[in-house]
């Protein structure tokens, strides 16, 4: 690599060493290094923020922002009281009963619309719900956002990276179904039993709150019923816009920016009020971070390590197949694992085509997709819901560290990886 490359590197290095070890916030530490990959000219203006390869993902911090003033509105109905309120009640105010029915609605949602927006919706229902039982919220937040991951990973608009897989291999909706599907749905099963273990310290009911909780009327915590039809119409016609992305050629950042547009119209209070609810910290560092990873790109590191760990098999289709799925989970990992998918996809593309015997039936498309995906998880910046969660907690006074992350990604991860890897053997070999 030229000395340029080693710069961008030890840039990247230098973050992530300050963002785990939080020697300075994370937001710091990523707007520094992106000013430090640009004013070394490392990247320009040009690749910094105008690049579809090594920009800024717009569609990303966009599609964020809308769904974060979407949920400002709807949280002033009292939609979250209630719900929280019937979810509780459900599972009879037993700490294991709401963390598995939170868990199951996050996984399914994740995988009908996209793991950011998930978490987005339930994390403050998830606050209130532990609130009002006096259970902490922390071991629900991260149970949330390691099983958004999960269950993003069984479609195509699930997760980021299957929207990338699927534009290169030119896949459907339905082969992410078919194929990717099944095994999600035996990896979250162990992962429901693994978060019996995992968070068994935090499972234990307060006496009395559960029986206060079940005296309580839902319907009471309603407080604009108006506004609440009204954002409802509206969230429905999002989620349908999210839902129709491949037919109308509407990107979803762009739905949820109308969207927001719409609530923002409806809502009776002052926009500079509803700006309050933006979680503007997770959207610096969001931008920090793609900069830094799109100076990687720029420079090739990212490609000459998706070429390493390819070329390691010298295209034995099992050793193949190993090799991208458990260097797809340990790169996604440590880099976020939008850009990872995007310098991945044509090595994979350039594998196949010397070697059909890997594309059969896409297996090495979904040894990628598996490998992103659940990887992930194992670290505070492997996916995007990951750092949404984050910035969730930290504007509601709940600090989660790299270290507490790692904590309970890392098992999950490496479970939900030993589970995939003879599915993929098995199947594609």
């Amino acid at each position: 690599m030229t000395f340029v490359a080693w710069a961008a590197v030890a840039v990247f290095v230098g973050v992530y060493v300050l963002v785990a070890t939080e020697r300075i916030h994370r937001v710091a530490a990523a707007l520094g290094g992106a000013a430090l990959v640009l004013g070394l000219g490392i990247v320009g203006s040009e690749e910094a923020f105008y690049s579809p390869e090594t920009g800024i993902d717009w569609d990303v911090i966009f599609l964020l922002l809308g769904m974060m003033l979407v949920v400002g509105v709807i949280r002033r109905t009292g939609v979250f009281e209630y719900l929280a309120i019937r979810s509780a009640k459900v599972a009879k105010g037993r700490p294991y009963r709401v963390m598995i029915l939170l868990v199951l609605v996050t996984a399914v949602a994740s995988a009908l619309l996209d793991n950011v927006t998930t978490v987005l919706l339930v994390a403050p229902v998830t606050l209130l719900v532990c609130d009002r039982l006096g259970l902490k919220p922390i071991p629900f937040l991260l149970a949330e956002a390691l099983a958004s991951n999960i269950g993003g990973t069984a479609t195509l608009v699930g997760d980021p990276p299957n929207i990338i897989i699927a534009s290169r291999a030119n896949l459907t909706f339905n082969d992410f179904l078919v194929h990717l599907a099944p095994i999600v749905v035996v990896i979250l099963i162990a992962y429901l039993v693994l978060i019996r273990l995992l968070f068994r310290k935090a499972l234990v009911s307060v006496p009395g709150r559960a029986e206060a909780l079940m005296s309580l009327d839902e319907t009471e915590a309603i407080t604009d019923r108006k506004l609440l039809v009204r954002s409802l119409v509206v969230l429905a016609a999002i989620l349908v816009g999210f839902l129709l992305q491949r037919q109308t050629g509407v990107s979803p950042s762009v739905v949820a920016l109308v969207g927001a547009g719409v609530m923002i119209l409806l809502s009776p209070e002052k926009p500079r009020d509803l700006l309050v609810d933006v979680e503007w910290e997770t959207l610096l560092f969001f931008i920090g971070l793609f900069i830094l990873v799109g100076a990687l790109v720029h420079v090739g590191a990212l490609e000459l390590l998706a070429e390493w760990v390819a070329g390691v098999t010298n295209g034995a289709v099992a050793p193949t197949m190993i090799v991208i799925l458990i260097g797809s989970a340990v790169v996604s990992a440590i880099v976020d694992n939008i850009p990872y998918v995007t310098a991945m996809t044509p090595v994979v593309e350039s594998l196949i085509a010397s070697n059909p015997a890997l594309g059969q039936d896409g297996g090495l498309w979904w040894a990628l997709a598996l490998g992103a995906d659940l990887g992930g998880n194992a670290t505070l910046v492997g996916a995007s819901a990951n750092v949404v969660v984050v910035g969730i907690a930290a504007r509601n006074g709940l600090h989660i560290s790299f270290t507490t992350w790692m904590k309970y990604g890392i098992p999950t991860a490496m479970l939900s990886i030993a589970i995939a890897l003879p599915y993929v053997l098995l199947r594609y070999t």
